[in-house]
């Protein structure tokens, strides 16, 4: 059984948001889910009722509705595999195997005509989801969205070794998968689909922006670990998130890797309000919209996370927050002492370095 930890209000500076159209992309995900039936019956039943279309709608409030609903649906997709293959099935024990069927997918998503996987319902859903990102995206944005995918899937290969053998990796190793095992970076290309607009390289892949958009996969996948650490704590087998880390390799207590996490997540919220604001007064209308869409990412999935039965798992309710704080726990200046991430403080002009922590998402021109 898990510790049944108590977790606080947390840190969020970002306004709520959503598109006027979540109850149909609730209802409209659910279908597609039937359509192509993904997952187990049980598993999708679960996933159905899980509100991901109002996930997709907060991520887009403002987007086009289509896009809403493809990535209602990718995302439903993804959890299928993660669920599916990766967590609950027996693949995630075999990361041979894992591998060889990942790639597989990834052939489908590279080239749907492919004669792959033919009578697999994830292929097929996939098949579905690529011919809507080429319609709805460009060619550069549907390449950017295979390779993301290529990135989480290496990523979950990496994590089913360490479920196969039982072992948790140190915090360094951990920070750098979970940028990807959490699979925000393959969202990344749909926010710009979702408002009509294509990030020009030498923005999207500045030092500066890239590292806003890890901060934001960083923020978003601790906030994930913090909010659903009851869910997997309490699971039979594996689980890997952040406060086991802390737990297996700093020694901490339950509640004292709750607190540090915190304060990690706080840390890095007070930076990237610094970053993205500095960016925001000096980058084009199209990326500003793009750090507008990531505030919206960070916030759509905190309060996902402390509303969808996912997480809150009523049957064996866990002790989340039902509102945040205004003022972080947390709001130094300094790196968090993980190396891969460290070099994100470097960033920001010295006369911003330490600026004000808290602050609304960047707007768009």
């Amino acid at each position: 059984m898990g510790s049944g930890l108590a977790v606080p209000p947390i840190f969020s500076p970002i306004p709520p948001a959503i598109h006027p159209c979540h109850t149909d992309a609730d209802v409209q995900t659910a279908a597609w889910a039937e359509t192509f039936r993904i997952g187990s019956d049980e598993l999708r039943g679960r996933l159905v009722a899980q509100t991901i279309g109002t996930f997709s709608a907060r991520i887009l409030p403002e987007g086009r509705e289509e896009v809403v609903s493809l990535l209602a649906d990718f995302i439903l997709w993804l959890f299928g595999v993660d669920d599916g293959h990766c967590e609950e099935g027996e693949l995630g024990h075999r990361p041979g195997d894992l591998a060889g069927e990942l790639h597989r997918l990834l052939r489908v998503a590279q080239n749907p005509e492919a004669p792959v996987l033919l009578d697999d319902p994830l292929a097929a859903g996939l098949r579905d989801l690529r011919l809507r990102v080429d319609r709805y995206g460009t060619a550069g944005q549907a390449a950017r969205w295979v390779d993301a995918l290529r990135e989480y899937f290496f990523s979950v290969v990496w994590e089913a070794s360490h479920r196969r053998d039982g072992t948790v990796p140190d915090l360094n190793d951990y920070t750098l998968m979970r940028l990807y095992d959490g699979a925000t970076s393959v969202v990344l290309p749909m926010l710009e689909m979702g408002y009509g607009f294509e990030l020009q390289p030498h923005e999207r892949d500045a030092t500066a922006v890239r590292a806003a958009t890890e901060m934001a996969s960083f923020i978003i996948t601790w906030d994930n670990d913090i909010l659903s650490h009851h869910k997997e704590s309490r699971a039979t087998g594996y689980y890997l998130n952040a406060l086991r880390v802390l737990e297996e390799h700093d020694g901490l207590s339950p509640e004292k890797a709750l607190e540090t996490a915190i304060s990690q997540r706080d840390r890095v919220m007070t930076l990237y309000m610094r970053l993205t604001g500095h960016l925001s007064e000096h980058g084009s209308p199209q990326l500003r919209q793009y750090l507008r869409s990531l505030g919206h990412f960070i916030r759509g999935a905190q309060d996902w996370g402390i509303t969808s039965v996912r997480y809150t798992t009523p049957e064996d309710p866990a002790d989340i927050p039902s509102f945040f704080r205004d003022t972080p726990v947390d709001a130094g200046h300094e790196p968090l002492g993980i190396p891969v991430v460290s070099w994100w403080w470097d960033l920001l002009p010295r006369s911003s370095r330490a600026g004000g922590a808290a602050g609304a998402a960047p707007q768009p021109a």
